[in-house]
């Protein structure tokens, strides 16, 4: 989507400077991939523990509460999720019954917008995924990604390693 939206936008750059023209739908379509590549990333980030968050704390307690916080702290994301998920049904379900056409591109916005569902449910999901590797034992807490590890790990210093 990233490629696709960079592409459109110079494409759309070209036409209208070079050749006085362009398409009239870029501008809206390349909003549109903007909105889905962000809610796919959303719980794809979950997946590979790619968002960030402050755990200096969370990582200095024992692990039997480092469970318990994170159970706590992937509870509270669903239920966000779960929250996020019930309004989005709600507007996409209105776009729905209206059959409204998007301003500049001839497909129903609905079909633009069914994103919004699906990427809190997927989202929802991943969460739970989430909870149960923390309830098996498979995870020590709520896995946020370690900028400052991949850093160092980055500049060739490992700081668990002795060096």
């Amino acid at each position: 989507l990233l490629a696709a939206m960079t592409l459109l936008t110079f494409v759309q750059v070209v036409a209208r400077y070079v050749f006085n023209a362009g398409f009239v739908w870029a501008l809206e379509a390349t909003g549109y991939m903007f909105a889905w590549l962000i809610l796919i990333g959303i719980s794809y980030a979950v997946r590979v523990h790619a968002h960030i968050g402050v755990d200096v704390l969370i990582k200095a307690l024992p692990p039997a509460t480092r469970r318990i916080v994170g159970l706590i702290a992937v509870g509270l994301c669903i239920l966000y999720a779960a929250i996020m998920l019930y309004g989005a049904w709600d507007y996409f379900y209105i776009l729905f019954r209206r059959g409204r056409l998007a301003e500049d591109i001839p497909l129903p916005v609905w079909v633009l917008t069914l994103i919004l569902p699906l990427a809190f449910l997927i989202f929802g999901l991943r969460l739970v995924q989430q909870a149960l590797a923390i309830l098996r034992g498979d995870a020590k807490g709520f896995e946020l990604a370690d900028e400052a590890a991949e850093a160092l790990e980055e500049a060739g210093i490992h700081p668990h390693k002795p060096t």
